[in-house]
C-alpha cells in the first residue's frame, strides 16, 4: 500500500456485491481494507483483486456478528494509521422460511450482523469522518427495504431499519462534508438465496441483476452524492417506483408469492 492513495474499507467482501464494490473502488484509485468471517474466501477474493488492478489489498478477516471482533477490526482498520475516504458497510445475511419455523438463532444473526454491525461500524467510522470534515459511507441496503418480507419477515426488517437509519444520519451530517448514500440492490446474481434456503422460491430461480452493474451504480451514486440509489436492472428500478405508491398489505403478498417456499415450482426439484 501507498499512502498517496485514499483508503476504502469494504466488509462483506469475499463475494457477490461486496467483492464488486472492492475490486471497481481499486480500479477507482482506492487501497483496500477488505473483510469477511472467512478467511480462505477473503485471501482468494483479495488475490484476485491484486491480480487485476495491480492494487495491494489487506485482508482482516473477522466474524462481525460480536462486537468484540467488530470492534478488534475497526482498531485494526485505525492501526494502518490512514484516514478512511471511503466505507462500505455491505456485511449482510438472510433468512428464507415461515417465521414461525425457521431458527431463532438463524434470525438473530440476520440482526446481530444486518443491524448491530452496521451502526457500530458507522459509529466508530463516522466519528472520525465528522471530525475530519470529510468521507463517504455506502451502506448496502435493499429494495427489500421497501416492502414487508412474507417469509424473509426479519431480513426485510433488517434493511428497513438501515435504509431509516442512513437517511437520519445523513441529515444530521449535511452540513459536515460526509456524505451518506443507501445502496437498494434488488434480486442479484449471489449466492445469497442458496445460503438463504431459498433455491426453491421463484424470486431463487428468476434472472438475476449482475453484481457489478449493481456495484458501479452504487458508487456512482455514492460519489455523486446521492442518498440513495435502487440498483440493478431496469426491471428492478420499476419494482422501486412501484413500492412508493403500493400499499404494504398488497406489496406483502406479492413477496409470498415470490418468497414462499416451493414457489419456484417443481423444476427446482433437486436444483442447487
Amino acid at each position: 500500500m501507498t499512502d498517496t492513495r485514499p483508503l476504502a474499507v469494504v466488509t462483506g467482501a469475499s463475494s457477490g456485491i461486496g467483492f464488486e464494490l472492492a475490486r471497481q473502488l481499486a480500479e477507482r484509485g482506492f487501497d483496500l481494507v477488505i473483510n469477511a468471517k472467512d478467511h480462505g474466501r477473503l485471501r482468494a477474493a483479495a488475490q484476485q483483486i491484486e491480480q487485476t488492478t495491480g492494487v495491494a489489498v489487506q485482508t482482516l478477516p473477522a466474524d462481525l456478528r460480536g462486537y468484540d471482533d467488530t470492534e478488534r477490526f475497526y482498531e485494526a482498520v485505525t492501526a494502518t494509521a490512514r484516514p478512511v475516504a471511503v466505507a462500505v458497510l455491505n456485511a449482510g445475511v438472510g433468512q428464507g422460511g415461515p417465521f414461525v419455523d425457521t431458527d431463532l438463532a438463524d434470525e438473530l444473526e440476520i440482526i446481530d450482523l444486518n443491524v448491530r454491525s452496521t451502526v457500530h461500524l458507522a459509529k466508530r467510522v463516522l466519528r472520525d469522518m465528522a471530525s475530519d470534515g470529510e468521507g463517504y459511507v455506502l451502506v448496502t441496503s435493499s429494495i427489500a427495504s421497501t416492502m414487508p418480507g412474507s417469509f424473509q419477515a426479519v431480513y426485510n426488517a433488517s434493511k428497513s431499519f438501515l435504509q431509516s437509519f442512513a437517511h437520519a444520519v445523513q441529515n444530521e451530517l449535511r452540513d459536515t462534508g460526509v456524505s451518506i448514500t443507501a445502496l437498494m440492490p434488488g434480486p442479484t446474481d449471489t449466492d445469497f438465496f442458496h445460503r438463504a434456503a431459498m433455491d426453491d422460491t421463484k424470486v431463487g430461480r428468476q434472472k438475476k441483476d449482475d453484481p457489478a452493474e449493481v456495484a458501479r451504480q452504487g458508487l456512482d451514486a455514492l460519489f455523486a452524492g446521492k442518498g440513495k440509489i435502487v440498483a440493478g436492472s431496469l426491471k428492478t428500478k420499476v419494482q422501486g417506483l412501484a413500492n412508493k405508491v403500493l400499499p404494504d398489505k398488497a406489496k406483502a403478498q406479492v413477496h409470498r408469492r415470490m418468497a414462499e417456499p416451493g414457489s419456484g415450482g417443481a423444476r427446482a426439484a433437486g436444483e442447487g
